[in-house]
């Protein structure tokens, strides 16, 4: 893998995978919903852009304040190149309204929150409370076992 590949995040299937149909990847891709993920996989709308979008909506309460947060995955699959186009968009907003002091992000952005606790051996230790970025390491795990490529931030539609 070259600087460049590094540096976008672009990541390639180990050699020997053949790669599969593309409604076998959208399958894929939808299997990863479950009861037990905080997230949900679905296909694009008839106005979205994209075959396949991830949405994980977060809220939070801090401070006495509200916030929230959207994480969107939008998929474009490209079946000349075995490839899976991704542009992440991050949505936050605090108070009461969507209008209210709001932030949108594109790109890698992520968020981790973390709590300390008492471990086996009575050590302090942090634990990860929440990692947005599972979606993405999910996701992208499941495209390269199907023998296409992972590339972030490139999608245009």
């Amino acid at each position: 893998m070259g600087f460049f590949e590094r540096l976008t995040g672009t990541r390639y299937p180990a050699s020997g995978v053949a790669p599969l149909a593309v409604a076998e990847v959208r399958d894929v891709l939808l299997a990863v919903n479950g009861p037990g993920v905080p997230y949900r996989v679905r296909l694009a709308g008839s106005g979205e852009k994209g075959d396949v979008v991830a949405d994980w909506r977060i809220s939070q309460r801090s401070f006495g304040q509200q916030g929230d947060q959207r994480l969107t995955l939008r998929m474009l699959l490209d079946p000349g190149r075995h490839e899976v186009r991704v542009l992440q968009e991050q949505w936050t907003k605090t108070g009461e309204k969507w209008s209210a002091s709001r932030g949108y992000g594109r790109g890698g952005g992520f968020s981790v929150e973390w709590t300390y606790e008492r471990g086996p051996d009575g050590r302090r230790r942090r634990v990860n409370t929440l990692d947005t970025r599972e979606m993405s390491r999910v996701l992208r795990q499941s495209v390269l076992s199907a023998g296409w490529s992972w590339r972030p931030r490139r999608l245009r539609l």
